[in-house]
């Protein structure tokens, strides 16, 4: 097997570092560009869905620990 050595080299680098960055993108990258779709494939979600109701374990809804007023 030839060594890879020169712009072999950097071509398995580069090609490895693009997978790695075509892999990511859908997941991670694309989201954060686009925010507001994803808040409003959100909102669509939870439409009619009460936080009490499906609640695992019976367990209390979030509230806050220090009890702020807004």
């Amino acid at each position: 097997m030839a060594l890879l050595i020169g712009w072999r080299f950097g071509a398995l680098i580069g090609g490895l570092v693009g997978l790695i960055g075509l892999a990511v993108y859908p997941a991670v990258i694309y989201p954060m560009l686009h925010i507001d779709e994803y808040k409003e494939i959100q909102k669509q979600n939870r439409k009619g869905l009460k936080q009490e109701d499906i609640q695992p374990g019976n367990m209390k809804v979030w509230s806050d620990p220090f009890d702020r007023k807004k």
